[in-house]
């Protein structure tokens, strides 16, 4: 059952995320196209819909319309915490804008490394970037746009997410391995035994113990996944 359609970008829309929920349980719909814009949406608990800047349900409306990039935009994230909205382009860089539409600042990325294609941040303001498919690398960003460390990559990622506290994340992609990595310092810590074909999503179930890794022959594969064991307090305390 269709319960809203909403209109607002001139062409096609190439991704979509959403924040952290309120009190209420609202949050920020963001939307990225190939028109090179980014809109952020009010999503209404309450009404179960999407509102304009009246409240109607009937003619919903961005409350932001944020611009800057020169090509179509290939992901975005957006925290409701930090009022900020993180969205990168094609070929082009990564942008970081308030939630009511403020260009603040420019992520530069190292060489050679040019077209960002997953973005996901912590509730702390870290940004981190998976760029380029062929020579693919991992970047880390302060939410002051400074680089703060990268590492190289030998897999074309097809997805990336965050654990809830924003220490872990993980990556899998056509190679058929997903990886866990420490987002502080960028190490891989653990490696899950190799899949039959490409991850092309993950996602972690609401009480972080199993990792759900979907496959490109149509498979899913739960995965157990104990982030205690890598945590520092806890190996200094039982090792």
């Amino acid at each position: 059952k269709i319960c809203q359609v909403i209109f607002g970008h001139f062409d096609v829309v190439t991704c979509i995320a959403r924040s952290e929920c309120n009190i209420n349980q609202d949050c920020y719909v963001v939307t990225g196209s190939k028109d090179c814009t980014v809109m952020v949406w009010h999503w209404n608990a309450k009404q179960q819909s999407i509102l304009g800047d009246n409240g109607s349900i009937e003619n919903p409306t961005p409350k932001a319309t944020l611009t800057g990039h020169q090509s179509e935009v290939t992901c975005v994230v957006v925290s409701a915490e930090l009022g900020i909205v993180v969205s990168g382009s094609n070929d082009g860089p990564c942008l970081i804008h308030s939630n009511t539409g403020d260009l603040l600042r420019s992520l530069e990325p190292p060489k050679p490394y040019s077209s960002p294609r997953f973005i996901t941040m912590t509730r702390e303001g870290y940004i981190l970037v998976n760029y380029d498919k062929a020579k693919s690398a991992i970047c880390s960003f302060g939410i002051n746009g400074k680089l703060l460390r990268h590492v190289p990559h030998n897999d074309n990622a097809q997805c990336m997410i965050l654990s809830r506290d924003g220490q872990y994340l993980m990556l899998g992609g056509d190679n058929g391995i997903v990886e866990v990595w420490r987002v502080h310092d960028l190490t891989i810590l653990y490696t899950y035994p190799t899949c039959d074909s490409s991850v092309r999503s993950l996602a972690l179930s609401h009480d972080q113990r199993y990792l759900m890794a979907g496959l490109a022959t149509g498979c899913l594969i739960v995965f157990n996944i104990d982030f205690n064991k890598w945590h520092h307090e806890f190996q200094e305390r039982y090792q």
